[in-house]
């Protein structure tokens, strides 16, 4: 979601989003795209920047600010909407105190986490306390990817929603894995944004790294398959048979879910995502089901 007074914060910091200016957003048009292509319902999160060009209790507050937004628009139109709380990583006492707030007193159905923070990665022993709190209450994570520092400095005139926010997923991923904090907070259920990353395209090469440098820890192939297995996928931006040949011989059969990424992909993408999914011959009708709907009741059990 982008409503306007998060868009006027973020202008007003001179940063903004990789296409360069946001597209139009608003409950009302969601829900017209959203009954032109069949979508029953939308989790609603907030993308790259989140609140992280902010600092201290400025940040804090314009999260605060997001949740009760989302938390009034899912009471007003409940049967459409729901919600991922959006959290301020400027402090893991006050990120903890969000995800509280959101899964606690909003009662959203997960929360968002950018796959990196400044040059941490999820994964990173910092934010050990935060994966704490959520293990404790199984909770459903939604992984978007940032532009990483590493990325703003390359001399490529591309912008990075091209190809570096899938990397920064996919370092994540890795980074959760080889740390060893997806087995340590086994009961977080994470869902990886467009398929991924590169994840799936990689996943072969990471698991035999172990075998070629003994200084990785020494998970054996079918453990680290199994890791990647473990994870959600969404297929935001991967809807086609060519992302699909390797997500779904990664993926666990039950653990892909659909997703749009409306509006940052536009309504004529939003199209050949819907298209490219539900190509003739592509998917079986159970597969299709399973994506669009019956995988997602798995996570969201309330919603059927």
């Amino acid at each position: 979601m982008i409503p306007a007074f998060y868009r006027d914060a973020v202008y007003e910091a001179g940063v903004g989003p990789s296409i360069g200016r946001y597209p139009a957003w608003t409950p009302e048009l969601a829900l017209e795209i959203m009954d032109r292509h069949d979508i029953a319902v939308a989790m609603l999160s907030e993308a790259q920047p989140g609140v992280q060009f902010l600092s201290g209790e400025a940040a804090l507050a314009l999260a605060r600010r997001c949740n009760d937004y989302k938390a009034e628009l899912v009471a007003r139109i409940p049967q459409r909407f729901g919600a991922f709380g959006l959290i301020p990583m400027v402090g893991i006492d006050g990120a903890i105190a969000e995800c509280r707030h959101c899964l606690e007193t909003l009662r959203f159905e997960g929360v968002c986490l950018f796959a990196s923070y400044g040059e941490h990665f999820l994964g990173d022993a910092a934010f050990d306390p935060l994966m704490a709190f959520l293990d404790e209450r199984a909770a459903v994570v939604f992984v978007h990817p940032t532009k990483h520092a590493t990325s703003q400095s390359l001399a490529l005139p591309w912008p990075a929603f091209m190809f570096e926010y899938v990397i920064d997923t996919t370092r994540a991923a890795m980074n959760l894995v080889f740390s060893g904090r997806l087995a340590r907070y086994p009961r977080i259920r994470w869902i990886l944004a467009h398929g991924g990353g590169t994840l799936p395209y990689v996943a072969w090469r990471l698991s035999v790294a172990p075998i070629i440098d003994s200084r990785l820890p020494q998970m054996s192939r079918a453990d680290i398959m199994g890791a990647f297995a473990a994870f959600w996928y969404d297929n935001a931006l991967a809807c086609g048979a060519e992302t699909f040949g390797t997500l779904s011989r990664v993926a666990a059969a039950d653990h892909i879910v659909f997703g749009g990424d409306w509006p940052f992909c536009n309504e004529r993408v939003l199209a050949e995502e819907v298209a490219a999914f539900a190509a003739p011959g592509f998917l079986s009708e159970q597969q299709m089901l399973a994506i669009s709907r019956t995988n997602a009741l798995a996570l969201f059990p309330a919603r059927a």
